[in-house]
């Protein structure tokens, strides 16, 4: 068995305390989780700490792969150490190593030393195909982590917040809800389901008209993303479920957060760019155009109405219009992707037609904003 080794070292604008802090909290190891793989966490018990373990699913290239990792060597502020005990690789030892350059300013190596499992695959060419990988794993890890260490920077002296949201299990909602703990912030999550399952904190059924309001007790924010998919056929049922799982959905917790003794102070409720129509030509589009007469604008519109109780009760409401959300895991992007892989791809449809894209990542950044700036409100273009 012969060992390898790959390290990489990036630079950050903050203490070597804030940098460690962002790795032991919930959602660390999901939020760096690279899109172009599917990272499932099938078990996990306790954080970093020695002695802790996770099990993993990751799915690469169309084809999954079972990982157990133990933790060790764990130093507040310093270091710790993830081994892998069974998985794709002979060896996997990844140390995390972390520096203070000054006050401010931090440095993080990952080290990775690895062998491969079989002496065929011990080849020169097969080490430089897992270097090309953690390559491009770690350089996408850093960025990421740049990114949300900055927006987090932005509202640091703000108190932490007690956040509830729906459709934490889709596209935005995942990387979302990773992005708040991350950042300091508890996160509830509201879902169908018993308590516990699929990580739902918070039981609903808007088709019945039911939310456990006793367990929004003491929250500060709600987030309501959820709603039935829009890029898919429209049949007459699937428009009724567009349009059902976001107007009924929006007013069951709208009444709900105002009747409560403490409501939240803020809800940042999903919209739609589809609000001003389809067909708007080359049209500059702000948040005070009117409206469309589409079947999206005249759904958004409702979707937007429907938080009336909340405001009506002092609580600040923020729509986010969101145009068409991109990633290479997800979203928009995630059904042509394979077609320009195979280089089948081509204009849709006459390919003149305007589209207001947005990076996830951009998304969730936009998310925070209006959820950390008490002087945001109302519709706001994402």
């Amino acid at each position: 068995m012969s060992a390898r080794r790959f390290s990489r070292s990036a630079d950050f604008p903050v203490s070597v305390a804030t940098l460690f802090a962002w790795h032991e909290r919930p959602g660390a190891f999901e939020r760096l989780a690279p899109p172009w793989q599917r990272v499932v966490v099938r078990g996990r018990q306790g954080g970093i700490r020695d002695g802790a373990t996770v099990s993993l699913t990751v799915t690469a290239n169309g084809v999954p792969t079972r990982w157990e990792l133990t933790h060790s060597g764990y130093e507040p502020n310093a270091r710790f150490v993830d081994t892998l005990q069974r998985g794709p690789f002979a060896q996997w030892v990844h140390e995390h190593r972390f520096e203070a350059v000054s006050g401010e300013h931090s440095r993080l190596t990952d080290t990775v030393d690895y062998a491969l499992p079989f002496a065929a695959l011990s080849h020169p060419l097969g080490g430089r195909v897992v270097h090309a990988m953690l390559d491009r794993v770690f350089r996408y890890r850093n960025a990421l982590l740049a990114h949300d260490l900055q927006r987090h920077a932005a509202f640091a002296q703000a108190p932490r917040m007690r956040i509830a949201v729906t459709g934490a299990t889709g596209y935005i909602g995942r990387a979302l809800c990773h992005f708040l703990t991350t950042g300091g912030h508890a996160v509830l999550r509201i879902g169908r389901g018993p308590v516990g399952a699929a990580g739902v904190d918070v039981v609903w059924d808007p088709a019945r008209g039911l939310l456990d309001s006793a367990a929004l007790e003491g929250v500060d924010a709600v987030i309501h993303l959820a709603g039935a998919p829009i890029a898919v056929r429209w049949t007459a049922p699937h428009k009724a479920a567009i349009v059902s799982s976001r107007v009924e959905s929006t007013a069951l917790l709208a009444r709900t957060i105002a009747a409560m003794a403490r409501p939240p102070r803020v809800l940042l409720s999903g919209s739609a760019i589809g609000i001003y129509g389809a067909h708007c030509g080359d049209r500059t589009l702000d948040e005070t155009s009117a409206p469309g007469d589409d079947f999206l604008a005249r759904t958004t519109a409702a979707w937007e109405a429907a938080t009336a109780p909340a405001s009506e009760a002092g609580i600040r409401v923020v729509h986010l219009r969101t145009g068409l959300v991109v990633g290479v895991g997800g979203g928009v992007l995630a059904p042509q992707w394979p077609l320009y892989q195979l280089g089948l791809a081509g204009p849709i449809g006459r390919g003149r037609q305007y589209m207001s894209p947005i990076a996830l990542n951009d998304e969730v950044a936009a998310i925070y904003h209006c959820l950390m700036r008490d002087d945001v409100h109302g519709p706001v273009n994402l």
